[in-house]
């Protein structure tokens, strides 16, 4: 057990930081004329890497709480606390220092998030209301390489559309529908190839190669979309697409099989607090980018220097807030 958890604080460690990653990048690739070509692919790549993020965090919370234990009323609490409070502290930036409404956001507050990166606590807390109901039993490797290609592939409806003519082939409609369900299936399959033995070095190097594929193709995907539409489409960088889907389990699978001996110091680190450093991140990138405390000219200087102040200043907040948060309840 001590292994699975070793790999477990890595791979959640490497997914917070991936998040950084993706919002910081966001500026480029959603503004595409603002920089060159070059660094609009670097940014591309960088985030084609990075979207597995979220998906492995619901991954790695069905392992913790879809087997022999389940999330119990404290976990739901603290997902709970930890909405309301990054959502105070969320509205507390955009009063002292943005021109947003904080008004709107109030009125709208349980229907969408405060701040753009907190809807991932609202979707966390129907994976842990299910949590009790659900025990993954242990599969065959076969049936979960089955399960990905029928839902996550040919009937996920975020698969782009394909004729033959005019017969209409994918994707096929078995009515499975919604990111919500996808949200599930990651955290079940999180428990179910968790509990499987992977440890072997050729299904390690299928897992790397899959991954690299994978990203390729939504980096390549997404330039197309942006050449064919003229402006920036998200269809291959959603979280429930079938490239973003075999990235996660492809990833999840290397982790699981090269890092389990040890939680690396850094990583370790970075894992320890990665709640409260995904509580505070999107503010700190907001606040560079709109205060102009960034370069997007010189994005080879801008990337680094962005995610670096981010990351430590959200890891110092994050450790202030532990030692004030005694009880862990929102860090």
């Amino acid at each position: 057990m001590q292994q699975k958890i070793y790999w477990i604080d890595n791979l959640r460690a490497v997914a917070c930081l991936m998040v950084i990653v993706i919002h910081t990048t966001t500026w480029y690739i959603t503004g595409p004329m603002a920089v060159t070509d070059m660094s609009w692919d670097m940014a591309n790549l960088l985030n084609s890497a990075s979207r597995v993020c979220v998906p492995l965090f619901f991954m790695i919370s069905g392992y913790l709480f879809f087997g022999e234990r389940s999330a119990q009323g404290r976990h739901l609490l603290r997902i709970v606390l930890c909405l309301l409070f990054y959502s105070a502290v969320a509205l507390v930036y955009i009063t002292w220092l943005t021109p947003i409404n904080e008004g709107r956001s109030l009125l709208k507050l349980l229907q969408k998030p405060v701040f753009y990166h907190l809807w991932f606590f609202f979707a966390i807390i129907g994976i842990y209301l299910l949590s009790p109901l659900i025990q993954v039993k242990s599969v065959a490797p076969r049936y979960v390489a089955m399960l990905v290609i029928v839902l996550a592939v040919l009937a996920n409806p975020n698969t782009v559309s394909q004729s033959l003519g005019p017969f209409h082939w994918l994707p096929v409609n078995l009515y499975v529908s919604g990111d919500s369900i996808y949200y599930l299936l990651y955290a079940l399959l999180g428990r179910a190839i968790g509990c499987m033995e992977t440890d072997k070095r050729s299904i390690s190097w299928l897992a790397g190669l899959g991954f690299v594929a994978c990203v390729i193709g939504i980096a390549l995907g997404t330039k197309q979309m942006l050449k064919i539409n003229g402006a920036f489409n998200d269809t291959w960088y959603l979280y429930c697409g079938p490239l973003v889907f075999i990235a996660a389990i492809s990833l999840l699978i290397l982790f699981k099989n090269t890092l389990n001996q040890r939680a690396l110091p850094g990583l370790a680190t970075i894992s320890r607090y990665s709640l409260p450093i995904y509580g505070f991140h999107a503010l700190f990138i907001h606040f560079l980018r709109t205060n102009h405390y960034d370069d997007m000219s010189r994005p080879w200087l801008d990337l680094p220097w962005v995610m670096g102040v981010t990351l430590i200043g959200s890891l110092l907040l994050a450790m202030g807030l532990q030692r004030v948060d005694k009880r862990h309840l929102v860090s």
